[in-house]
């Protein structure tokens, strides 16, 4: 692989914004009180922005990845006897190793979509195991926003999803690994998105979106929130030196940061798009919602075009690739990507 060429495999693979940088470089500097007590002014001045875009009566903990944050809000509200309902395509359920099953405890009822997003409707089938002591109890419905399939709940499916939750009893959490591009997809602010919309726990992800490292677990609850600083130190995700993931957090927050970083990415995957779908070999087969462009390429030049520009197969059966845009991503990029798919396609 080339190592020069920017890939399309994941916005994971992107690094650090400029201003983030600076931001890290900034805290750099003398000696700040560890693990985010009340004398780290940085994690203070994080948690003030996060009750600015989320609302006051929030409580906001740093952990160190998207998993951990899943994991360790999911298995916090739930008894050993409880579940939680999520996509089958779900990053929680497919991508995490069985971390909920080993760490939390926790067993996942699945459900399978054609684009990522579940429905009360699918949920009701579960409902009869309330009482049931046979049975295990659902107690959480997570969704992902943006879908691993690269969909995208509106504000109303969303607050759909959360008045069902707690008619039931349950709870609603959201995987926002990708939360930026959602509200810039769906011109939102968080707080409508999500707050408003009646979510009880959120993981808030800025790492696919320009920071270093670092998630937020943020509680709409604060009883639901309680010892939860017990559940993140026994799960291995207090970070001593605070201060490195906060900053970042705080600077991501301030001037809409975030938003100009999603904006670019799903600019791009938009205009990745348009390009591909000028090849009348190549089949765009989902919509481009937020920074991701699912397609079908032909078989044949799909290990030589990764040499290029690494991406991802996403559906081995179908041969359906998935294709990435990052804060980073240029014109340029995918110029050069398109010309050398051009070269590689039979005439």
């Amino acid at each position: 692989m080339n190592k020069i060429n920017k890939s399309f495999a994941s916005d994971n693979w992107s690094g650090v914004c400029p201003e983030v940088v600076e931001a890290l470089l900034h805290a750099n500097t003398g000696h700040v009180e560890a693990y985010g007590e009340e004398n780290d002014f940085y994690t203070n001045k994080a948690v003030e922005k996060f009750k600015e875009l989320l609302g006051e009566n929030i409580r906001v903990f740093f952990v160190y990845n998207g998993t951990a944050a899943n994991v360790l809000g999911i298995s916090h509200v739930l008894r050993p006897h409880q579940a939680v309902v999520a996509a089958k395509s779900a990053h929680l359920n497919e991508d995490e190793c069985g971390a909920i099953e080993r760490f939390g405890s926790v067993k996942i009822l699945e459900i399978e979509t054609e684009n990522g997003k579940i429905t009360a409707e699918q949920i009701q089938p579960f409902l009869h195991s309330f009482g049931f002591q046979h049975h295990v109890q659902p107690r959480v419905i997570s969704i992902s926003e943006v879908t691993e399939k690269g969909t995208v709940y509106r504000p109303e499916e969303i607050k759909s999803l959360a008045d069902f939750a707690h008619q039931h009893n349950m709870l609603l959490h959201v995987d926002g690994a990708r939360i930026a591009n959602a509200a810039v997809s769906l011109g939102v602010g968080f707080k409508e998105l999500i707050a408003d919309a009646g979510v009880d726990v959120l993981s808030f992800g800025g790492t696919k979106n320009g920071l270093m490292f670092g998630e937020a677990v943020v509680f709409f609850n604060e009883e639901l929130a309680n010892d939860f600083q017990y559940t993140r130190k026994q799960g291995m995700q207090l970070h001593s030196k605070m201060r490195f993931i906060s900053v970042q957090f705080e600077r991501y927050l301030t001037d809409e940061l975030w938003k100009k970083n999603a904006e670019r990415a799903n600019r791009m995957a938009r205009l990745l798009a348009e390009r591909l779908r000028q090849f009348s070999a190549v089949q765009i087969t989902r919509s481009t919602d937020a920074n991701g462009v699912f397609a079908i390429i032909p078989e044949s030049v799909i290990p030589e075009l990764q040499k290029h520009y690494f991406f991802h197969i996403w559906d081995e059966t179908t041969g359906e690739v998935r294709l990435m845009c990052s804060w980073d991503t240029e014109p340029e990029d995918i110029d050069a990507f398109t010309s050398v798919l051009a070269h590689l396609l039979p005439e």
